[in-house]
């Protein structure tokens, strides 16, 4: 054995293309902005945002079902939370309400007699609100990178 397999080899240097620094900011472009529109528009009325892209199926889709998940969580008297929390699941629960946009709205100008959460029924209610307010999120979400382009 020689002396030469003893010695370590030097470590390589990177290749000069490289670069650690940061890439530049991205600006603000007039698609983006138009993005975060139909984001808007998508979350106030729900299909909205589809419906300003042309994706008809998928507008009349989310429409209807968040629609449906409104009326049937207000019908059975579910509890949409309001922004006067008293811990992180009235907060979390209000989100999520939230989220439906204007049928938010509309199911609380139209409650009447409160939430009734001490039967199965209004808890169930309860889920079903939630989970339109959801549904909408995600459904203006999907608006909002289709229209900045990306595989819908």
């Amino acid at each position: 054995m020689s002396q030469d397999s003893n010695e370590t080899a030097p470590l390589a240097q990177p290749p000069a293309s490289l670069d650690t620094a940061p890439p530049p900011p991205r600006e603000f472009s007039p698609s983006e902005g138009k993005a975060w529109g139909i984001a808007v528009a998508g979350w106030l009325l729900p299909g909205l945002g589809h419906a300003l892209l042309r994706m008809w199926g998928r507008a009349s889709v989310v429409f209807v079902t968040v629609g449906l998940l409104v009326v049937v969580g207000a019908s059975m008297r579910g509890n949409l939370f309001t922004s006067e929390g008293n811990d992180a699941f009235d907060t979390l629960g209000y989100v999520a309400d939230l989220g439906a946009g204007s049928f938010y709205f509309l199911a609380r100008a139209v409650e009447r007699g409160g939430p009734d959460v001490s039967h199965a029924g209004g808890d169930y209610g309860t889920r079903f609100l939630a989970t339109a307010g959801v549904l909408n999120l995600l459904a203006a979400l999907h608006a909002y990178e289709a229209a900045r382009g990306r595989k819908a």
